[in-house]
């Protein structure tokens, strides 16, 4: 593919390190510099990881969001409040709508010694905040080859293809792979949707764009304007992008809440101390319920 004389300069964000349910992770939003990609507002990259693997999220809820995580290595079993028990293996995709209100959990099958997943929340427009609450698991993706790498449709619509994904407003999600068989880079013109602001993050190896390099959970924010980019993976590059118009409404993330006010947040925490019928119990589940701190406003 012809390299663009012209590259966007991207903003750089540093991920910031933490754990979830005993394994640790990179999170790349929020951040004070960088709330949301488009509807994108909660991006965490775990692993990879080899050797023994035990993750463990105990009963927690969410509200007005979607949680979206795409496997690339290892299992995980998914439980909710609405009875879903659902095993998520590499190349699939699990989405539990929050809208209203949901809990549930996150554990590791036994004996693993791999692990690799991205997990992310993408924030329901005020128009859905509400919506009722559903899970979705998505075993089957659009997957094609051009310019010598591997691309896989996560969620949305990107060169002609459509992903079954369900979604609440203009997005993104695309993996691109460049096997390390070749030992070659590659270069690649990806096509952008100007009214989305993108973020691509390597989740393996290296790539270059606008004559920088980004490695190491480091992502490149490209704003809106941008009709296309021109980006070099090395070989055993793994990228992921992600888009989408930008939300207009006020959004305010706080623990494992969204919500479009400080109110409501905090009344879905008042909700979930009281065990409020609004988020029921995760059956089968024999961990802890988490607890949340106490909000600061």
């Amino acid at each position: 593919m012809e390299t663009r004389a012209n590259q966007p300069v991207p903003e750089r964000l540093h991920p910031r390190h933490s754990d979830v349910g005993g394994i640790p992770v990179a999170r790349a939003i929020p951040q004070k510099v960088r709330r949301l990609i488009g509807p994108w507002c909660f991006l965490d990259h775990l692993g990879p990881i080899s050797g023994p693997v035990t993750v463990n999220v105990g009963e927690h809820p969410h509200t007005a969001l979607q949680t979206f995580t795409w496997m690339m290595a290892g299992e995980i079993l998914h439980r909710d409040s609405l009875g879903s028990a659902q095993v998520i293996r590499p190349g699939q995709v699990n989405l539990m709508t929050a809208g209203h209100g949901i809990a549930h959990t996150e554990e590791s099958l036994p004996n693993q010694t791999h692990m690799h997943a991205a997990q992310l929340w993408i924030a329901l427009p005020a128009a859905h905040k509400d919506t009722e609450p559903r899970f979705d698991h998505y075993p089957t993706l659009p997957r094609w080859q051009d310019a010598g790498a591997n691309f896989t449709l996560l969620v949305g619509d990107w060169a002609n293809h459509h992903s079954p994904v369900l979604h609440f407003s203009p997005i993104l999600g695309l993996e691109i792979f460049h096997s390390a068989d070749t030992g070659a880079p590659v270069t690649l013109t990806l096509p952008l949707e100007p009214t989305f602001e993108h973020g691509m993050m390597p989740l393996e190896g290296c790539f270059q764009l606008a004559g920088e390099s980004f490695s190491d959970n480091q992502l490149a924010f490209l704003s809106r304007g941008e009709t296309a980019v021109t980006i070099r993976l090395q070989a055993g590059c793994r990228v992921l992008l992600i888009g989408g118009e930008p939300l207009t409404d006020d959004i305010t993330i706080w623990w494992n809440f969204v919500g479009h006010s400080k109110a409501e947040i905090a009344k879905a925490q008042a909700q979930w101390l009281a065990q409020d019928p609004r988020f029921g119990p995760v059956t089968g589940y024999q961990g802890k319920r988490l607890e949340p701190p106490p909000i600061p406003w």
